[in-house]
């Protein structure tokens, strides 16, 4: 990856996770006003979900990505296309944006929707760029992964490990 595209995908990072930490601070602050309880108990749920795609990959690319002891979970030396990796290829995004989603619902805020959509739409945006640094890192076994297991779609990602188990 070039060093100005890396440069512009840190900030577009930093942007998002500046939004999202107003977004929190709102969603505390929005809290205890009346809203409609069965949007925040949803937002709750989202909020647990995201917080397991957060951490799964932690301990899938320490088990399976040839991580090299004391090293951060990121350097893998392997492309790993099992566990969650095997359903979605960004798992983390996905979690960063369902947090921007969860607390949407949670705080039911102008505001904490604006910061929210806006951070989602930063985290969104940065998925090309790290499929680029992907494709970079592991050539055509990361571009065929591109093809077999979708960004961030987990409908989508299941219904196509299903279609390919059954083939196998």
């Amino acid at each position: 990856m070039k060093q100005r595209e890396q440069i512009v995908s840190a900030l577009i990072c930093g942007m998002a996770s500046v939004l999202t930490v107003l977004q929190i601070a709102l969603t505390i602050l929005f809290y205890s006003h009346p809203h409609l309880s069965a949007i925040r108990n949803a937002g709750w749920v989202i909020l647990w979900l995201a917080g397991l795609l957060g951490v799964m990959p932690i301990f899938v690319f320490h088990k399976k990505g040839g991580v090299v002891k004391g090293q951060d979970y990121t350097h893998t030396t392997v492309l790993v296309d099992s566990g969650i990796y095997a359903v979605i290829r960004h798992p983390q995004y996905l979690s960063f944006m369902l947090i921007n989603l969860g607390l949407v619902l949670i705080a039911q805020n102008w505001l904490t929707t604006a910061l929210g959509l806006a951070a989602l739409g930063l985290n969104y945006g940065t998925i090309p760029e790290a499929d680029r640094a992907g494709v970079e890192k592991f050539g055509d076994e990361y571009k065929r992964y591109i093809q077999t297991v979708p960004r961030i779609n987990i409908v989508a990602g299941v219904i196509r490990l299903a279609r390919r188990r059954r083939r196998e």
